[in-house]
């Protein structure tokens, strides 16, 4: 596949969910509605989808949300999308919060997965639970650590707040340079 101006198409990220488990003051309403179950596809759906695509020749696909880890039996996504690396496919990475990392990070990478993103903007505990409204940093803390002991490659991203976490930076920066 080739964009208008003239570039092949390798990389897809690809939704699961519109769900999570945090409400991010910046990503979020706190009391969010989300699409009805009948207007999601199905895993089959999705996999069929990311097939169709890995057969016009993307290489790299990132399972992102939402919180991709909240949706029910996502990991069976990952694993029937993990049996295509070397088959057309690549790479597959997640995106994700970090919350439920703990959960399936070995599952993740016994699937296929080797590289994940992690949204992390604090390093503070009541700043962390202010920014997601209800969050643990504690419990995405232990998710990176899991993800790390099982052998994924970990990216923080961090969105910069004004007013609220901009003094953090740095601290931010030598924590990730320590990781």
């Amino acid at each position: 596949m080739i964009d208008p101006f003239g570039r092949a198409i390798s990389y897809l990220r690809v939704s699961v969910t519109d769900r999570c488990d945090l409400r991010c003051v910046y990503c979020m309403a706190e009391d969010m509605t989300f699409l009805p179950k009948a207007d999601v596809l199905s895993l089959e759906e999705l996999e069929t989808l990311c097939t169709a695509f890995i057969g016009q020749g993307v290489s790299k696909l990132r399972i992102t949300g939402g919180e991709p880890l909240v949706r029910r039996d996502v990991m069976t996504l990952f694993r029937r999308l993990g049996e295509r690396i070397g088959n057309g496919l690549e790479e597959l990475t997640l995106t994700t919060n970090g919350t439920q990392l703990a959960k399936y990070a070995e599952s993740l990478f016994a699937a296929g997965v080797r590289r994940i993103n992690v949204s992390l903007d604090t390093l503070d505990p009541e700043r962390f639970t202010r920014i997601t409204r209800w969050g643990k940093l504690d419990r995405v803390l232990d998710g990176i650590a899991a993800a790390k002991a099982a052998g994924l490659h970990v990216k923080i991203n961090a969105a910069a707040l004004r007013g609220e976490n901009e003094d953090e930076i740095g601290d931010m920066l030598a924590w990730c340079g320590g990781m």
